[in-house]
């Protein structure tokens, strides 16, 4: 029992510093996600230190225990904002005005999941102003079709890489565009529409992750974030991110693209809204994300029930609630209640 605890210790150690190596390759940068689970096999290791620290104290246990709790520590840095425990960065609103409320469901579908019908029923049941499809082909945009008398504006790019995405809008677009940004086979999309007359800018992107199957290393997907938080940092008015981003919420590549781009993150302090992977509970992470710059307060936002895709649908409704101002753009949390800047 020993040498296994040892063992599992060292591993665990490895695993919280291994993603500030140098290098993008996957088995690095795969570490920034499974924190929470880490963080309950340390505790586990943890207890099992001190059960042989009662049959035979040694400074080997203490200083390996010693080693876990700082790692534990650490971790909880990175994920406990993401917890009731920490501040809320998006204030809530008390009262919406509906007409500058919408709502927005973000879905990667899983290309080779045919069951249709079920996102169909979501959507009839929550009615929200847009719609998001990752991962979708042209067998999906068929079988979405009895969505289109509710959903007129749409735009397309199946694709059978599954990289594919749709968009579908109850509002009229002033300007639509399917962009590649980094990879030729991996598009983004950006929109331009108004919600109550005041426009609004929408990123919808989905990069490759880093991964055996996938791309080696993560150089791309940080690419694509960065670019994307620089462009958004230039421009001005209101501005929402959504997406399966095949990163997590507080992994350091999506804490740059926050930075650089100012977006306020509605989850924060309110929970993880794990999204991947709904067939396994215990590999829980939140990948599908909608960021907002300060413009925007939280009405709402759930995750949904699955439909036979590997991921859950995110729900999320926000208020343009300072549209034509100039927010001064600020990282620091703000209480539920709190007007914004």
């Amino acid at each position: 029992m020993f040498e296994t605890l040892c063992l599992a210790s060292l591993f665990l150690v490895f695993t919280t510093v291994a993603p500030h190596l140098p290098g993008q390759h996957w088995l690095i940068r795969v570490w920034e996600f499974p924190r929470v689970q880490l963080v309950f096999l340390m505790v586990l290791c943890l207890a099992g230190w001190a059960y042989m620290y009662s049959i035979a104290p040694a400074r080997s246990i203490v200083g390996l225990s010693l080693l876990l709790i700082g790692s534990v520590i650490y971790q909880c840095f990175w994920i406990i904002p993401y917890t009731r425990l920490g501040p809320r960065e998006v204030s809530k609103v008390k009262q919406p005005n509906e007409t500058r409320v919408f709502t927005i469901l973000t879905s990667n579908v899983y290309m080779h999941n045919s069951n249709y019908q079920g996102l169909i029923d979501l959507v009839n049941k929550h009615n929200p102003a847009f719609l998001v499809t990752l991962e979708s082909n042209d067998d999906w945009g068929d079988g979405l079709t009895p969505l289109h008398d509710t959903y007129p504006h749409r735009l397309a790019c199946p694709l059978e890489n599954l990289y594919g995405m749709h968009f579908y809008s109850q509002l009229p677009l002033d300007d639509a565009q399917i962009r590649y940004i980094v990879e030729d086979d991996v598009p983004s999309m950006q929109i331009e529409l108004k919600i109550d007359g005041e426009p609004m800018t929408l990123y919808l992107l989905h990069p490759k992750p880093p991964s055996p199957t996938e791309n080696k290393t993560a150089g791309p997907r940080d690419e694509e974030l960065t670019l994307v938080g620089q462009e958004i940092a230039d421009k001005q008015g209101p501005i929402v991110v959504a997406g399966d981003l095949n990163d997590v919420a507080w992994s350091p590549t999506t804490r740059k693209f926050r930075k650089l781009s100012h977006a306020r993150d509605p989850r924060r302090g309110r929970g993880f809204f794990n999204t991947f992977h709904a067939k396994y509970p215990l590999i829980r992470w939140p990948l599908d994300h909608v960021f907002h710059t300060d413009h925007f307060d939280l009405v709402k936002i759930q995750r949904l029930p699955g439909y036979g895709s590997d991921h859950f649908p995110l729900l999320t409704t926000l208020q343009l609630t300072r549209a034509g101002e100039s927010c001064e753009s600020n990282s620091a949390p703000v209480s539920d209640e709190a007007p914004g800047c």
